[in-house]
Order: C-alpha cells, then sequence, then structure tokens
C-alpha cells in the first residue's frame, strides 16, 4: 500500500484518479474547493482552494510516494480580449499552485512519482487557447527541469490530453452538433472520458512506469500527431 496526495479530487479526471487508487488498496488523500459531501468513505478529503493561502492538514501522513495536481481552467477568448489579470490567475492555479504544495511535500517524498497536467494545446497550435497554452507550456518547462533536479529518486511526468467529458468541458459539450463534431477532430472519432486520463495517471504513478520520467504523455486519441 502507497500514500497518494490528489490535489483537486472532487471532480472530474482528479475524483476519478482517486477512486482508482483506491480500489487499488492504497491510502488516498484529496482536496476539494467546493461545496462537497464525500461519496466514497475510504478517500480522506479535506478542503483546499490553491488560489488562498495553501496550508496542508498536518494529518498527512510522513511518507508521501505519489502526488498528482489536477486544477485547472479552460479560458478561450480570442486574444485581445484576454487581459493580464486573466493571465496571471491561470498561472497562479496551474502552476504556482503546484510549486507551492511541492515545495511544501518534497521532504516527504523519498521515493516518489509526481503527475501534472499539461494541456494538448501547448504542442498543438489553435486559437482562442492562448491563456491556456502559456500556463500549460509552464507546466511543461517544470516537468522537464524538475525531472532532472530529483532524479533518481523522484520521477516527474505529465500528461496533456485532449478535450476531455468532465465538469470543467460542459460548456463545450452541451448539444449533440458540439459533441458529434468534438469527437470527429480525433482520429478515434471520439473525445476523451475521465476513465482514459486517469488510468494514464495511475500508470505514471505505478511503478509500472518506473523507468519513465521527464515525459509530456499526449493521451489525445491522436489529435496531437495524426492529421486526418
Amino acid at each position: 500500500m502507497k500514500n497518494y496526495l490528489v490535489i483537486g479530487g472532487s471532480s472530474g479526471i482528479g475524483k476519478q484518479i482517486s477512486t482508482l487508487l483506491v480500489e487499488e488498496g492504497h491510502a488516498v488523500f484529496s482536496s476539494y474547493n467546493t461545496n462537497y459531501i464525500p461519496d466514497n468513505k475510504d478517500i480522506k478529503y479535506f478542503y483546499l482552494n490553491v488560489l488562498d493561502k495553501i496550508e496542508l492538514p498536518d494529518w498527512l501522513p510522513e511518507q508521501i510516494d505519489g502526488f498528482v495536481y489536477c486544477p485547472g481552467s479552460i479560458t478561450l477568448k480570442p486574444f485581445h480580449r484576454l487581459t493580464k489579470e486573466s493571465f496571471l490567475k491561470d498561472y497562479e492555479l496551474n502552476v504556482l499552485g503546484s510549486v507551492e504544495i511541492l515545495k511544501q511535500i518534497l521532504p516527504r517524498m523519498k521515493s516518489a512519482s509526481i503527475v501534472l497536467f499539461s494541456s494538448i494545446a501547448v504542442q498543438k497550435g489553435m486559437k482562442y487557447h492562448a491563456q491556456v497554452a502559456a500556463s500549460k507550456g509552464a507546466i511543461e518547462g517544470l516537468t522537464h527541469a524538475l525531472s532532472a533536479e530529483l532524479a533518481p529518486n523522484i520521477r516527474v511526468n505529465a500528461i496533456a490530453p485532449s478535450l476531455t467529458e468532465t465538469p470543467l468541458s460542459a460548456a463545450l459539450l452541451k448539444t449533440e452538433q458540439q459533441r458529434e463534431g468534438n469527437a470527429k477532430r480525433h482520429p478515434l472519432h471520439r473525445f476523451g472520458n475521465v476513465q482514459d486520463i486517469a488510468s494514464a495517471a495511475c500508470f505514471l504513478l505505478s511503478d509500472k512506469s518506473s523507468w519513465i520520467t521527464g515525459q509530456i504523455l499526449h493521451v489525445d486519441g491522436g489529435f496531437s500527431t495524426i492529421n486526418l
């Protein structure tokens, strides 16, 4: 049994990651930042808003074997409508939140795996994605730098999904026309689901990926590399 810390583990991908890890017999400590009533008593939940002062519970285990940072945002606007403040807020949410938590927990991580989240928008130029690509691009840079600095005992990887059906992406998949259009953009003719991404995250956390570090894993139905 291992101890895993999942930030943003009350919905979407983070919730599925937490569920899969518990089903594998691990101890899972997950955060939430909204009015949430835990529906899995095997997951130890705690409140945390990464945009406020970050103070982790003092009851977290002394040894943390894996860390996943799931908070994110999808702000799709023409570049001229984006503000300095919105760029900074995205950077604080996606990058600085993970940095601050990592600085607090690294003394507890003697041999561990870290999984962060990027986006397909970093590699594949997509209009209206400037803000997303900027903050997630920083995550990819952080992944590469930390994987070098923390080797050989701590592995650091990131997952770069394409469109995945979660509460965060609901506005992009409201109508049948949107769902069909987004599915057909992908070579595998469907958009992602939380199981697709959570399974990849659990693989990177596990010993099955013990020779993988510094990588950006594209779980995107082929969208980043295949032209239809």
